[in-house]
């Protein structure tokens, strides 16, 4: 199987998926941490694909979805971006619509917390 292959089954067999430097618990770079972070908070389940631990993958997903940095957020199969994008989502509210409208459940109260602290 291909890294792509793996890719693409991985982001077809989970709601939400994070490729990321390092894992969910322990992220090893500042933007991996950023992101997983946000998720973590929002109590989204997500799946967390550690680059760091396969050369392929981490080569694999830059090729995949055409974008050159770690981490990448995909949500139902799609592509969403990396730190600065979900950060800019998560401010504007965006993501909460994505997550709603994707089926996918976080706690909105939580979210509202993030934008009050940023806000």
């Amino acid at each position: 199987m291909t890294a792509v292959d793996k890719i693409k089954d991985t982001v077809t067999a989970n709601q939400v998926v994070l490729f990321m430097k390092g894992t969910k618990s322990m992220p090893q770079c500042g933007f991996s941490s950023r992101v997983a972070g946000v998720l973590n908070f929002m109590g989204v389940d997500f799946a967390d694909v550690n680059v760091l631990a396969d050369e392929e993958i981490r080569q694999g997903i830059k090729d995949y979805s055409d974008w050159p940095t770690i981490p990448q957020l995909y949500v139902k199969g799609e592509f969403v971006g990396g730190c600065d994008i979900i950060t800019e989502m998560m401010l504007s509210g965006e993501l909460d619509t994505l997550f709603s409208d994707s089926g996918v459940s976080f706690d909105k109260d939580a979210a509202d917390k993030i934008r009050e602290a940023n806000g």
